[in-house]
């Protein structure tokens, strides 16, 4: 493994950009004719069971699969507070995860209810997902604007594959001004459900936490966060009309276009503390990309 980056040594979990088994490279030729190479982001798919029951079959980049399937089941409330999950296995050669819990329960009807959303790289929710958002309260927790442009500065400039290898989205599980857990994937809510696995695993509490985003704030974003008991969520991307009105209803703080020294807030305004100047916030540079992705 690649040795991190002093800026990716304050996290428990970093992106590994230097990890080969992520990227490949590929020759092409550029705008000019000229032979060059580039890193791209692979992808794998991943097949999850919950017990003996499959459930879905997701593309993603392959890294900490038994995270992404407890996540992806928690999120998609198929597993609730009540179950024990007993064991996690993956199996690398047939890219399988099986989920095993105390008490086998049956998802036939959900599955048969599944559709497609705008997510990129397979995001499915299901469609009974808001059912999840009832007696969701989500904590009055107060949250200081200078916090929220430290956040942005670090993980900006974090090496990450997005800076190696483009085409990947990022989110990162913070508290206060320090990122902790940053999860790359092809799509935004694999990463998403990535963090949910992580904090399920570790007994990790929400509440006190702010979910960053490089992706759009859509429905099943605001949905996810709200389920994972986090009630501050945070994008340098825009929103979805939805996706503000679910926020709006369910008192999440919805933050986007979170770049240098703006940002828009369209949920939760109660929750922040403008305890900074914007004019102190440094102008944030066009690119923190490295020129292999540019």
């Amino acid at each position: 493994m690649a040795k991190l980056d002093p800026m990716s040594e304050n996290y428990v979990i970093a992106p590994d950009p230097g990890n080969s088994r992520l990227t490949r490279v590929v020759r092409g030729t550029d705008h000019l004719g000229q032979a060059t190479e580039i890193s791209v982001v692979e992808e794998r798919p991943l097949t999850i069971y919950l017990n003996r029951q499959e459930i879905v079959t997701a593309m993603t980049i392959g890294d900490y699969p038994e995270y992404l399937a407890l996540g992806f089941l928690k999120n998609q409330g198929m597993l609730s507070e009540t179950d024990v999950v007993t064991r996690v296995d993956y199996d690398e050669e047939v890219e399988t995860v099986v989920v095993r819990t105390e008490v086998e329960t049956s998802h036939e009807e959900k599955l048969q209810k599944k559709t497609r959303t705008s997510g990129c790289a397979v995001g499915t929710v299901f469609g009974d997902m808001m059912a999840g958002l009832e007696g969701v309260t989500l904590p009055p927790v107060e949250v200081k604007t200078s916090w929220l442009y430290a956040l942005s500065a670090t993980i900006n400039r974090t090496p990450s594959l997005y800076l190696e290898a483009g085409a990947i989205h990022g989110t990162v599980l913070c508290h206060q001004d320090r990122p902790l857990v940053y999860m790359e994937d092809v799509g935004r809510h694999n990463a998403v459900d990535k963090i949910a696995g992580w904090m399920l695993s570790e007994g990790v509490e929400a509440a006190d936490k702010i979910l960053y985003t490089t992706g759009r704030l859509t429905s099943e974003m605001v949905i996810k966060t709200a389920i994972m008991g986090i009630p501050v969520l945070v994008s340098r991307s825009g929103f979805t009309a939805w996706g503000v009105e679910i926020a709006q209803e369910i008192g999440l703080t919805l933050i986007g276009r979170m770049r240098g020294q703006r940002f828009v807030c369209l949920a939760g305004e109660e929750r922040l503390l403008r305890d900074m100047d914007p004019g102190a916030v440094p102008m944030e540079e066009k690119k923190h990309r490295r020129k292999s992705a540019e």
